[in-house]
């Protein structure tokens, strides 16, 4: 059962005032090594148990006043799990905390008060896709790693068009596509210039419609005096949101000039892999199962397309931070502990070993010397997220806004309308 998020917003800020009595006091200090941690903090995640060992034995040798224990957890049931042992007072001191997820956990972990860590500290420090971890309350997890959103291209299929280089702007892509998709006399397609248009058979298809939301310079969530509100209502100068959904819809209508998708294909990532897409639209942690799903196909990645004529460029991206535990009973060890984690060189090895890239600006500025890292920090560092209440609920909502459009139903404007009013309402409970 939930609790009113007024209620919690309260006892948010009860917690970080005490909090912040006790770190002024020095009973919880914060950074500068082991100093005042001791004794033991369980630590929750979900990459696997032999790929974390080497570098979380390290950290427990740089800092013995304390020991870190990681406990490797099921990615299906993590949440659950969480969810189930921390009410019952068995659950970990630290976790990893995917940005997904943070809206959920916000009043089960402790925000580090801005008196402690000011925003701009954490902005020097962090990438700015670290942001969504920021609120009003305080800081909700010390970011660790950033899995951006690529364009993955099919090198062959661009190469037979003469296509040079991959797009770098959404006119660019929609000539590509439109070269690049091959249909018959019946304007059947054969082959897509790119999964787009469609829902259920998109892989990441909420991903990249908020990608192009945040584009636009749409929040999706917004924060005033604690209270979160949707902005998918609040119109976005010349780029609003009912004309990118229309824009990305275009890619399923079959009068549309961009027609390169419908439903009867198979997911994009089948379809890429099977050689019949150009263009995809996935992870930077994707491309090793990429790469084994088919040995032998010439594909390589890109930063994804951006407005044209934009001042800044962004991607979507999945952000993990080490979030704190409410209910820890060594909260002192485990704020520490959740400090140094990010900020060490466990933070270094943590993000290689998922093949992402990590969240720390120092990190970011020297990539491994292989052939996708550079291309993965590079966009990292462009990345931006949102504090998504509920991804089950969230992808539902999109899915629908989506499906009034290419069903007819409603008009792009109403579809937004429709879906932003729903947010309001899961954003309430």
């Amino acid at each position: 059962m939930k609790f009113n998020f007024q209620v919690v917003v309260i006892i948010i800020f009860i917690i970080a005032a005490i909090f912040g009595v006790l770190v002024f006091s020095g009973a919880i200090p914060l950074g500068g090594g082991g100093e005042g941690g001791l004794g033991t903090v369980v630590l929750w995640g979900t990459l696997p148990t032999s790929v974390i060992l080497e570098p979380l034995e390290e950290f427990n040798n740089a800092n013995p006043t304390f020991i870190v224990e990681y406990e490797e957890k099921s990615s299906e049931t993590f949440d659950r799990d969480l969810l189930e042992a921390l009410a019952t007072g068995t659950g970990p001191d630290i976790f990893f905390l995917s940005d997904d997820l943070a809206y959920h956990y916000s009043d089960k972990i402790i925000p580090i008060p801005y008196a402690n860590y000011p925003v701009a500290s954490f902005k020097s420090v962090f990438a700015g896709a670290g942001e969504v971890f920021l609120t009003e309350a305080g800081v909700l997890a010390f970011p660790i790693s950033i899995d951006p959103l690529m364009l993955y291209y099919n090198r062959s299929i661009l190469d037979a068009e003469g296509i040079i280089f991959p797009p770098k702007d959404w006119e660019e892509f929609s000539f590509n596509v439109a070269k690049l998709t091959r249909k018959d006399e019946f304007n059947t397609v054969e082959r897509s210039g790119a999964a787009l248009g469609q829902y259920a058979n998109v892989v990441h298809a909420k991903n990249i419609l908020a990608m192009l939301f945040l584009q636009a310079g749409n929040p999706i969530v917004s924060e005033t005096e604690g209270s979160f509100r949707s902005a998918l209502n609040a119109p976005v100068g010349k780029y609003n949101l009912p004309s990118i959904l229309e824009f990305y819809t275009s890619f399923a209508d079959p009068e549309n000039p961009l027609y390169s998708w419908n439903r009867s294909f198979a997911n994009s990532a089948d379809m890429f892999s099977n050689e019949d897409l150009a263009f995809y639209f996935g992870y930077a942690s994707e491309v090793a199962t990429l790469v084994n799903r088919n040995p032998n196909q010439n594909f390589f990645l890109a930063p994804v397309p951006q407005i044209k004529g934009a001042k800044s460029r962004l991607t979507a991206a999945r952000v993990e931070g080490v979030a704190v535990a409410a209910s820890s009973k060594n909260l002192n060890t485990a704020l520490q502990a959740a400090s140094l984690l990010s900020s060490s060189n466990f933070a270094a090895k943590y993000a290689p070993a998922r093949n992402i890239a990590p969240a720390r600006r120092d990190l970011l500025s020297a990539p491994p010397p292989d052939q996708f890292s550079p291309i993965f920090y590079s966009s990292a560092l462009f990345a931006r997220s949102w504090l998504d209440p509920s991804p089950q609920d969230t992808d539902a909502i999109f899915g629908s806004m989506v499906g009034a459009v290419l069903s007819n139903n409603l008009s792009p404007t109403d579809a937004v309308q429709d879906a932003g009013s729903k947010l309001e309402l899961l954003l309430l409970k």
